[in-house]
């Protein structure tokens, strides 16, 4: 039994899951490049594999027909529109994900940057650094009127949070119509700040959108890169329209784009689920996915 590996980081800080693997006496080979692997790549590490512990490396219909050993993909991690599921399913191949192992992390990750961005932590650790000590008036969490796009295990728990800190939070999900009778064109143009944790691929803060929002309204986004336009968001950073953007998650990773200009942008490298005990319970649940699905549990 041969099990591959292509998220970069696995079992960096922990040899928890991989040894529940090995003790079972099956090969384990992880991603070589310490990066995400290209689709050439992938293809010739999964040769002769039975199971993929996937990172989000594409895994489409041309990676997966050159693998036809392979019977489960385990994703650590919630995501799987890298996953072409139709041709999957059709060659037999078992997917699943790890969806309540991020929940607490990237929360704490959300809250985190937008109380790094209220109080200026960030200008504040570099005027010291660079010998000025200036005092800067910034904003507490505590009446800030929050809109929440996405309102599944993340977003609720931000929602929870943000709501214990004294926030106004309002929540909108097209699959859940109960929390606001207002359409998002309408609440977009009544908040301080935004926050992104909704899933697929599809725009939602289109550059009409953002120019309908409150002046120097926050936005924060831990969900996926496509979710905002990128132009439309640069122009508004630079006129003032949007105070301050934190992203970790960016269309193209690694990210070297435009918004690296803008310094009241605050960008991350796609890190909300990197603390130890967030990669210790998705690796752990997806090595446990994967032994079932290949009979070995």
């Amino acid at each position: 039994m041969k099990i591959v590996v292509g998220a970069s980081s696995f079992a960096d800080k922990s040899s928890k899951a991989i040894n529940l693997m090995l003790e079972r006496g099956i090969e384990v080979v992880k991603n070589p490049y310490g990066r995400k692997m290209t689709e050439d790549e992938t293809i010739v590490h999964l040769q002769n594999a039975d199971g993929l512990l996937a990172g989000l490396e594409l895994l489409n219909e041309n990676v997966l027909s050159r693998a036809p050993g392979l019977k489960a993909i385990a994703r650590i991690g919630i995501g799987i529109e890298n996953v072409d599921l139709e041709y999957a399913k059709k060659a037999g191949i078992v997917v699943s994900n790890t969806p309540s192992g991020p929940t607490e992390a990237v929360a704490e990750m959300t809250v985190a940057a937008l109380m790094a961005i209220g109080r200026d932590l960030i200008d504040c650790n570099d005027d010291v650094h660079n010998g000025i000590w200036k005092k800067r008036i910034g904003f507490s969490v505590s009446g800030l009127k929050v809109l929440i796009i996405g309102y599944g295990r993340i977003g609720r728990r931000v929602c929870e949070i943000l709501t214990f800190l004294g926030a106004d939070v309002t929540a909108y999900d097209t699959a859940l119509s109960e929390f606001s009778t207002k359409s998002l064109d309408e609440l977009l143009g009544e908040v301080n700040v935004i926050t992104l944790h909704a899933s697929g691929k599809e725009e939602i803060l289109s550059a009409d959108r953002i120019a309908q929002m409150k002046d120097g309204v926050v936005i924060l986004n831990s969900a996926r890169g496509e979710l905002i336009n990128e132009d439309g968001l640069y122009m508004a950073l630079n006129s003032g329209k949007v105070s301050h953007y934190w992203g970790d998650v960016f269309p193209n990773e690694p990210y070297s784009g435009k918004l690296v200009g803008c310094k009241n942008a605050v960008l991350t490298p796609h890190i909300s689920t990197y603390s130890q005990q967030c990669r210790d319970s998705m690796e752990t649940e997806a090595v446990m996915n994967i032994l079932r699905d290949l009979k070995y549990v």
